[in-house]
C-alpha cells in the first residue's frame, strides 16, 4: 500500500473510531465496491456497527448472496418495486420515487456511507467541502435526523483498487470478467436504473423478463389513472416509456413522434429494439 493511501486509511479509521465512540452505527451497505471498503474499514477500526442492505426487490443477480456472505443484515421492503410502478408509473431521472420508498430511509441516527466525490461530476458539485460529516433529514420517520460519516469521500478509483488488493477483499461478482479480472470502474445499481448513462437500456436487453414486467405494470398504472397529465402528452404508455429511455428531452420525442411517416408505433419500436413481445 502506498504512503498516500496509508494516510487515507489511517484517517478513515480514526474518523470511524471517533464517530462511533460509545454508540452503534449503521454501515449503509449497497453491495458495491465502496460498501465493501467501508465495511472493511469498520472492522479495522473495531467499532460497534451493524451493516444493513436495503433490498429493492430489483437487486442485480448475486447481490443478496454477496450480502449474506459478508454478514450483512437484509432489510425487506413493505412494498415491491412493481407495486410502486402500478401506483406511480415509470421511474425517471427526475422522479426516482423508487429510491425514496425502497432505499432512502433511516435505520439508526448515526450512519456511515461510502460516497466518493470522484464517482461523478454531480457528486463533485454536491460534496465540494472536504468535511466528511453531513446531516440528512427524513420526514415521516421516527428517526428524522441522521448524522452521516463519509470516510472515503476523497478516495479515487485507484485508491479503492489498491485497498481491495492489499486487504484481499472479494467484491460482488459484477466487478470481475469471465477471466476473473477485476474491473474497479464498474458500478452496481438496481436493474434498469434511470440514472445509468443509457437510461437502463443495457439492463433491459440483458434482463428482458424484467423489461416486460416493467412495461406491463406501467400499463396497469396507465389504465388505473385516466386523469394523469401524461395522457395529454403521450398517446400510450408505450410512448411514455420510449420517451424516458430513448430521448433526452420531450421536444426530441415529439420530433420523432411526428416524422415524415406519421405517428410512431411505439409498442412496435420497443419490441424491435429489445427483441421482445410486449403485453
Amino acid at each position: 500500500m502506498n504512503e498516500k493511501l496509508e494516510r487515507k486509511v489511517k484517517q478513515a479509521v480514526r474518523l470511524l473510531q471517533s464517530f462511533a465512540k460509545n454508540r452503534q452505527v449503521e454501515i449503509c451497505y449497497s453491495g458495491g465496491k465502496d460498501s465493501d471498503i467501508i465495511l472493511e474499514l469498520a472492522k479495522m477500526a473495531q467499532i460497534d456497527f451493524v451493516a444493513i442492505y436495503k433490498c429493492t426487490t430489483i437487486d442485480p443477480p448475486y447481490t443478496i448472496t454477496h450480502c449474506l456472505q459478508k454478514g450483512v443484515t437484509i432489510m425487506r421492503p413493505t412494498t415491491s418495486f412493481f407495486e410502486l410502478v402500478r401506483k406511480k408509473g415509470m421511474p425517471t431521472r427526475r422522479a426516482r420515487f423508487c429510491c425514496s420508498y425502497l432505499k432512502e430511509y433511516p435505520v439508526l441516527p448515526f450512519a456511515v456511507q461510502g460516497i466518493r466525490r470522484s464517482e461523478s461530476v454531480k457528486r463533485q458539485k454536491i460534496y465540494k467541502e472536504t468535511e466528511p460529516n453531513i446531516c440528512r433529514i427524513y420526514s415521516g420517520y421516527a428517526t428524522k435526523h441522521v448524522n452521516v460519516l463519509l470516510p472515503i469521500l476523497t478516495w479515487s478509483n485507484e485508491d479503492v483498487e489498491e485497498f481491495v488488493r492489499c486487504r484481499n477483499i472479494t467484491l460482488h461478482p459484477l466487478y470481475y470478467d469471465e477471466m476473473g479480472k477485476l474491473h474497479i470502474e464498474r458500478r452496481l445499481g438496481c436493474i434498469g436504473c434511470p440514472l445509468m448513462s443509457d437510461q437502463g437500456k443495457k439492463d433491459f436487453i440483458k434482463f428482458p423478463r424484467f423489461f416486460r414486467l416493467l412495461v406491463y405494470n406501467v400499463g396497469i398504472w396507465w389504465k388505473l389513472h385516466p386523469n394523469i397529465k401524461s395522457r395529454l402528452k403521450y398517446s400510450s404508455h408505450y410512448a411514455l416509456i420510449a420517451n424516458d429511455i430513448f430521448y433526452k428531452s420531450y421536444q426530441q420525442f415529439c420530433d420523432a413522434d411526428n416524422g415524415l411517416f406519421g405517428a410512431m408505433d411505439w409498442k412496435r419500436t420497443l419490441e424491435n429494439y429489445f427483441h421482445i413481445d410486449l403485453p
